[in-house]
């Protein structure tokens, strides 16, 4: 590969776009806060969205396994357009402007985007742990499939201690 050939970055995905910023963020601050730093917003989205897939991607802990819902990041994502969840596009928003007006602090309000910054990431606690439910958000296929002779997952426990008073 020649040196001026692009990058791909593995994370850009058509969930969040660049024109989609104009909503949280103005033109001019962009321009701004950027100076002529055409991968400081695309670097800034990729982050938010590695961010928010975090929160929503299921890991190994047993909590995982409370009965919460699992959500599709991969299918959630790979949305594009009026496909988008609309709630999770406005987080994504908040948090990729978060991470960009980190370069600078031109004529932004530094503690008002830190108060929505801190919402957004409350909102991704509270959907990530079940306690806020979007349905419109695909959810994992997590039914076991016996079709082979795996057993299924030992579980054990025991009652609570009886007492006579």
């Amino acid at each position: 590969m020649s040196e001026h050939e692009p990058v791909e970055n593995i994370n850009t995905m058509a969930f969040l776009e660049i024109e989609d910023m104009g909503t949280v963020i103005y033109d001019y601050q962009t321009e701004q806060i950027a100076d002529g730093n055409d991968e400081a917003m695309p670097e800034a989205i990729d982050a938010a969205i590695d961010e928010v897939t975090g929160y929503l991607t299921p890991n190994d802990k047993k909590t995982w396994q409370d009965g919460r819902p699992l959500y599709d990041v991969d299918v959630i994502f790979s949305a594009t357009g009026k496909n988008r969840n609309a709630l999770l596009l406005q987080i994504t928003k908040t948090i990729a402007k978060f991470h960009f007006i980190n370069l600078c602090n031109a004529d932004i309000l530094y503690e008002r985007a830190q108060k929505n910054y801190d919402r957004a990431v409350s909102k991704l606690k509270d959907l990530a742990s079940g306690n806020l439910t979007i349905k419109s958000l695909p959810l994992l296929d997590t039914s076991i499939d016996n079709t082979e002779d795996e057993p299924l997952p030992y579980r054990s426990g025991s009652r609570a201690k009886f007492n006579h008073e």
